[in-house]
């Protein structure tokens, strides 16, 4: 019994210390029993003038109240994906394309299993000029973020600690209760669940780790040439339009080494790109 015990504290204190790491709870809460403090009540007023402001089509001022509202989530290390959509719609309709585009990504960074923010992020896509093919990408690849795009990070990491807790349950059956078939199905349903949490846990690391590389940026720029090196004097390799997403492969001073959808590597410019 002593060493069961045992087991079971070393399983607990191992599995803590896997679900410690894990970020929950770094978007805004918008539930009806937060607590109302004077900074909430003024970014909700903020939050609804500018819906108010995006009815009634004054998009200018939305947009410069719904950035006032993000600029003080980062403040708080606290940042939304319904105000960053909510941004890149008051964007589209001011017809600032490259940074409607650049706030639905953000968005979608943050909940990636949104299916208005990828509905107009597509939407809004179909609206640039560059029409480009995408290089194949291996299955598994493909399989891997479909799954993963499912949830955010944050509730990737909810999931992976419930599973953790139904894990523990099932380790507390095996090791105490001395039914056989009791003992049988918490030993088979517990390596499912240990499966299941190790798969939710791989999957919020992943997208946190995509969320913080800042590997990817918009073109801003109406047309933006891209160079064979960080020159302005080198050979142009093509040019890129507004909106068009590219992935960073290096920094050179002023200039980034880009790679686009069809796998075309080149240089461009800081001041053409913006950073997802």
């Amino acid at each position: 019994m002593i060493r069961n015990i045992f087991i079971f504290c070393l399983i607990l204190c191992c599995g803590a210390g896997m679900v410690e790491g894990q970020e929950v709870g770094d978007t805004i809460p918008q539930t009806a029993n937060t607590t109302v403090t004077p900074s909430t009540e003024a970014s909700t007023d903020t939050s609804e003038t500018a819906a108010q402001a995006y009815r009634s089509q004054d998009y200018k001022e939305s947009i410069s109240l719904y950035e006032a509202l993000i600029a003080q989530g980062l403040t708080d290390d606290k940042v939304s994906a319904q105000l960053y959509y909510n941004l890149g719609n008051a964007y589209f309709r001011d017809n600032q394309l490259g940074k409607a585009i650049l706030s639905y990504e953000r968005a979608l960074l943050l909940d990636p299993g949104d299916s208005d923010i990828r509905h107009n992020l597509r939407f809004a896509q179909n609206r640039t000029v560059d029409r480009i093919d995408t290089a194949a990408n291996l299955f598994l690849a493909n399989w891997f973020r479909g799954i993963r795009n499912v949830f955010s990070s944050n509730q990737w990491a909810a999931t992976g600690i419930i599973l953790f807790i139904l894990f523990l349950a099932c380790v507390a059956i095996y090791l105490f209760i001395r039914l056989l078939w009791a003992r049988k199905t918490a030993f088979y349903t517990g390596i499912v669940l240990f499966l299941l949490m190790m798969a939710a846990n791989i999957f919020a690391f992943s997208q946190k780790s995509e969320r913080t590389r800042k590997d990817s940026a918009i073109v801003m720029a109406g047309a933006a040439t891209v160079n064979a090196s960080p020159d302005t004097g080198s050979n142009q390799l093509f040019e890129l339009h507004e909106g068009t997403k590219v992935k960073i492969r290096n920094r050179d001073g002023n200039w980034f080494e880009i790679r686009i959808a069809d796998g075309s590597i080149g240089w461009i410019h800081q001041q053409d790109i913006e950073v997802i």
